[in-house]
């Protein structure tokens, strides 16, 4: 493990320095965005919800796009290249604020950064994802997701602890530092690839041959050794792959519905705080700050754990359950101390994202992990841009004066329910035997022998 590590080093700092740039604004971007866009002293103004909503929606189109664009790119140019237009693109809307937050600059914040959102935001975890993929195989490969999606839950910590002593100002001037520095050093440390002998990914750890994961399970189809055609548009890898997948689509199926409540959840928790209880920018560091700190420690630590006793499939399965129970309880909170109880539940969607990944990539050889995580990141996109229109308009409304019935918590019990199906779906994920496995791989070999 340290020796992998110890390789993947310098990804796994581009990703802390990311991470903690994106994570170092967020307990503030309420306060600011209600006092640039709300007058007066109310906490619940219904324009703050509606804008985070629009963005959501916006810069979900453009990842919707982009993501598997920049995958099937990253596939063909290499990931270091297709890392530094987004990082670069992420400075400026937080020197922005960094500069002033009147409502002049904000708008301008607000807009460059939906803007350059829609190509950066998510870049540097689909590509990370995508690295990890091509220099890790076998049984360790879904470790390392832990090990990856733990780094930047670890960023959070830190970025979260930051917030809550630094003045506003200063945490969006350190941001766009953060973000400077990270895209230097990605620039000058970060190797494309680890390994250079190719021949070395045609087999696992175990001394097994892994060409039968370099092709899709086809019938009645000649065998090459990449998955996808490089003529091929992204759109037309991604179905191709999914046509040939069970597994993958079942897999996007879950992404869709647990970044769809994880979306609601960002648009609906924290101005359900600041609505319910009054939470304010030291309310929210504080309940981020321990919410990071419990999710880094499950990924680093107890995922693992999980993985190797009782496999991927049942910890993605356990983390939707847990997710579910959590949304279940916040969404009746009758007290503020609820929201800070609810967190030992936090693990379960830490789990989420790493499982997803780690039984997607086994579909496809390495040559292919950037096209994988880009359609995953695809259809996370296309969740983010459904969900702020179903749950924006229900936040507002429920924490509004003209809500139907009192239950300021509603939205969240629908993003508990959103939770339920993804789980159910889950439980419908299946190994793939090992026979076929063989015999996959047999029928692999016996076609290459025919055509040399």
């Amino acid at each position: 493990m340290e020796e992998r590590l110890g390789g993947l080093r310098h990804m796994l700092t581009t990703v802390f320095l990311s991470g903690f740039a994106a994570f170092l604004v967020r307990p503030v971007m309420t306060d600011v965005t209600v006092n640039a866009v709300c007058s007066g002293l109310n906490d619940s103004c219904s324009l703050a919800v509606y804008l985070t909503g629009l963005q959501q929606v916006t810069v979900g189109l453009g990842k919707m796009i982009m993501m598997p664009v920049i995958g099937n790119l990253a596939d063909r140019y290499g990931i270091k290249t297709l890392l530094t237009l987004p990082m670069c693109l992420s400075i400026l809307p937080p020197a922005i604020l960094g500069y002033k937050r009147d409502t002049d600059f904000f708008y301008a914040f607000y807009i460059t950064k939906t803007l350059f959102d829609m190509v950066s935001q998510g870049t540097v975890d689909c590509l990370a994802q995508a690295y990890v993929a091509k220099n890790t195989h076998g049984s360790k490969r879904i470790s390392m997701f832990g090990v990856l999606a733990g780094v930047r839950s670890l960023s959070a910590v830190c970025a979260t602890l930051a917030a809550r002593f630094l003045p506003v100002s200063s945490i969006f001037q350190v941001s766009a530092v953060s973000l400077f520095v990270g895209m230097v050093y990605m620039r000058v440390f970060l190797k494309e690839r680890l390994h250079n002998d190719d021949d070395n990914d045609d087999y696992n750890d175990d001394g097994g041959d892994r060409r039968m994961l370099a092709e899709p399970i086809l019938k009645n189809a000649p065998v090459k050794r990449h998955v996808f055609n490089n003529k091929y548009s992204s759109l037309k890898d991604m179905v191709s792959l999914m046509k040939n997948s069970t597994t993958l689509v079942q897999a996007l199926v879950v992404t869709f519905f647990a970044t769809f409540s994880q979306s609601g959840m960002e648009s609906a928790f924290m101005y359900y705080l600041k609505a319910r209880f009054g939470f304010k920018k030291n309310d929210f560091a504080q309940l981020s700050l321990l919410v990071w700190i419990i999710g880094s420690f499950s990924q680093l630590f107890i995922m693992p754990i999980l993985v190797s006793s009782i496999g991927e499939r049942w910890v993605l399965s356990t983390g939707l359950l847990m997710e579910f129970f959590n949304a279940a309880i916040l969404s009746v909170s009758w007290a503020a101390w609820v929201p800070y109880a609810a967190t030992v539940f936090i693990p379960g969607v830490m789990f989420i994202m790493p499982s997803v990944s780690g039984i997607a990539s086994r579909q496809v050889g390495s040559a292919e992990q950037g096209k994988v995580q880009g359609s995953i990141y695809g259809v996370k996109s296309f969740a983010e841009v459904v969900a702020p229109f179903v749950y924006s308009p229900l936040t507002a409304l429920f924490l509004s004066d003209n809500a139907p019935f009192y239950f300021p918590g509603f939205s969240l019990l629908c993003i508990a329910l959103s939770l339920m199906i993804g789980f159910l779906q889950s439980l419908m994920i299946k190994d793939v035997p090992s026979s076929s496995s063989s015999l996959t791989n047999k029928t692999i070999s016996s076609t290459s022998n025919e055509e040399a």
